[in-house]
């Protein structure tokens, strides 16, 4: 059989893939890795790889010695690049063209409906869309652990922006802007009561310590001052968004 160069929606779509899935699952027997196989006329065998040659060009990876494939071709470079410097756009071109491959039914669809046509239904969609890739790819580079508690109930897990929604609008659904907290710790987060340092350790807002006899902030919040994070797979969180949350959003004083 003739050999068949891969599409650039074919690549969108595995490095979709790969931003949902953990590193070490990206092999022949994984469902998900099966059903994208089937969907693009390729081999299990075939997607697996593709994956590992996107996990080549992961600085997180590289970090901890951890290769990917060693050889890989210069398109997916190009599409990890693409990703890198547009990931809103590329997120939802990923997802649509997601749908239109497996047939799968576009999940916005019914909530859209509650809003009328034009931009405002538009702008809701590709939201929805974003917000979802989002969640999956920070779950899924953090093994769906909270980083601080290690708490591993989906339904008390959030992906947390480090740097907020409305202020990067490039960088909204990339993972390495991402945190995955419990419940409690994303609302402090979110409020500047908690951050975590560019060294990635855990920093409270002098305001939690105001009240020592608070037995439930003790217990919740100030008893993870100084600990380290518990590093996702990949995707590890930007050094720079960081900084950002520690010096825009932390409430210091």
């Amino acid at each position: 059989m003739a050999r068949r160069d891969w599409t650039r929606e074919e690549l969108i779509v595995a490095f979709n893939l790969y931003c949902k899935i953990p590193f070490g699952r990206i092999h022949i027997r994984n469902p998900a890795v099966i059903g994208l196989a089937k969907a693009i006329g390729r081999t299990p065998s075939a997607v697996s790889w593709k994956l590992a040659n996107f996990a080549r060009l992961d600085p997180a990876l590289q970090k901890r010695n951890v290769v990917g494939a060693t050889h890989g071709a210069q398109a997916e470079v190009g599409v990890w690049n693409e990703f890198s410097n547009d990931w809103e756009r590329l997120a939802f071109e990923s997802e649509r063209l997601l749908d239109q491959i497996t047939g799968r039914a576009p999940r916005s669809v019914e909530e859209a409906r509650e809003f009328p046509e034009g931009g405002s239904r538009e702008a809701l969609i590709r939201t929805r869309v974003n917000q979802g890739f989002f969640r999956s790819a920070v779950l899924a580079a953090y093994g769906a652990r909270c980083c601080i508690t290690g708490l591993s109930i989906p339904q008390l897990l959030t992906a947390s922006h480090i740097v907020p929604w409305s202020v990067d609008v490039r960088n909204r659904t990339n993972p390495r802007n991402g945190l995955c907290l419990n419940a409690i710790h994303d609302r402090a987060f979110d409020c500047g009561l908690l951050t975590v340092t560019p060294d990635l350790k855990v920093k409270i807002s002098p305001r939690v310590r105001t009240n020592p006899a608070d037995k439930a902030a003790r217990e919740f919040l100030r008893r993870y001052e100084g600990i380290s994070i518990r590093l996702p797979r990949h995707f590890v969180p930007s050094a720079d968004f960081l900084r950002y949350h520690n010096e825009k959003i932390f409430v210091g004083s």
